[in-house]
């Protein structure tokens, strides 16, 4: 199947609330790491979504140093491969601060418009902006426009509420109490975005959240933060749970903790530092046990089967998919693949 239209997108966010589960939400590096995301998905039988940092969508350009240039790049190989798998995925791009909406997602979504015109698809289905070290009522009034110019787009918007702590990719949030969305925040949230009449958006609230990679234990989550905030703004606004939630900063969360999650309206958790570890943790033991054949030792000239990146790179994807079919498992997305 191609990459979700956006009407597909939005018929994957209903039924995942709907019917309680969330999507895996994969970062990629890569056509490597992307093509491990697809593999995964297609073994789960899952649709998913793929998404694209802001340094990631810097070096996929390379040399030319052009994060759109990059994110259109990986568009284009993603929407060519995708094709030939029998489940829908969504083109997404992560975290984007204030710094970088100018060089990075503006022009993603004046590109999507220049497309709509012309009667085609944006190449991109959602963006998220990033405006969690602004204070509250700047970050919503960015977010309001980003809404209005998503809507020509025909793209989701992605905005987040408090502050996710750790870092990821360069962006750093402080462990402090914006660790904890309010009831309040929450409020203010849908007092500017409204609920789906201005658009439709995703709202990655924060409770507890950190990125990164840390031990169950680490980190005190309290996902029934979520549940109190869609019932507050269910009695206010005479819809179940309202907003459609966003999970950031998952590795290491208990399955307890997911689960609680998604039944209060997460339909999309974020998913980087255990596939890139699962990605590279197959490279590391694959050269270890030949470092004799992949290096040229004592004036040897090593063994060039074993040091093709194929041979390396293919074991890589599979052990990078096996995490994603286990995402997809634990998150309820698989075999759940829209017809």
């Amino acid at each position: 199947m191609p990459i979700a239209t956006p009407d597909e997108y939005s018929q994957m966010l209903d039924a995942a609330k709907s019917a309680g589960f969330a999507y895996p939400a994969i970062n990629v590096t890569s056509s490597q790491t992307l093509n491990a995301a697809l593999r995964g998905f297609a073994e789960a039988e899952s649709d998913g979504i793929v998404q694209v940092s802001v340094g990631t969508a810097l070096y996929l350009s390379g040399a030319a140093h052009n994060r759109v240039a990059g994110s259109l790049a990986l568009a284009a190989y993603a929407h060519e491969v995708a094709a030939c798998y029998d489940v829908k995925i969504a083109l997404h791009t992560d975290h984007c601060p204030e710094a970088n909406l100018g060089d990075w997602v503006l022009p993603l979504l004046e590109h999507s418009i220049e497309r709509v015109r012309g009667g085609q698809l944006p190449l991109y289905q959602s963006h998220m902006w990033d405006g969690s070290a602004l204070p509250l009522a700047k970050n919503l009034e960015v977010a309001r426009r980003l809404l209005a110019l998503s809507g020509q787009a025909r793209t989701i918007l992605e905005v987040e509420v408090g502050v996710v702590g750790g870092e990821e990719d360069g962006i750093e949030g402080a462990r402090d109490e914006r660790l904890y969305t309010t009831v309040d925040d929450a409020r203010e949230l849908v007092g500017e975005l409204g609920t789906g009449e201005r658009g439709r958006y995703l709202a990655a609230l924060t409770f507890g959240n950190v990125h990164g990679a840390y031990k169950p234990g680490a980190v005190r989550l309290r996902p029934a933060l979520l549940g109190e905030i869609q019932s507050a703004l269910a009695k206010e606004t005479n819809i179940d749970r309202p907003l459609d939630l966003v999970f950031h900063g998952g590795s290491g969360s208990t399955p307890g903790e997911i689960s609680e999650a998604v039944r209060h309206g997460v339909v999309k958790m974020n998913i980087d530092s255990d596939t890139q570890y699962a990605f590279t943790r197959s490279i590391a033991g694959y050269m270890l046990s030949r470092y004799d054949q992949v290096l040229k030792i004592d004036g040897e000239v090593g063994v060039k089967k074993a040091y093709d990146p194929r041979s390396w790179g293919i074991p890589a994807e599979q052990a990078m998919a096996g995490r994603v079919v286990e995402a997809a498992q634990q998150l309820g997305s698989a075999g759940r693949r829209l017809k």
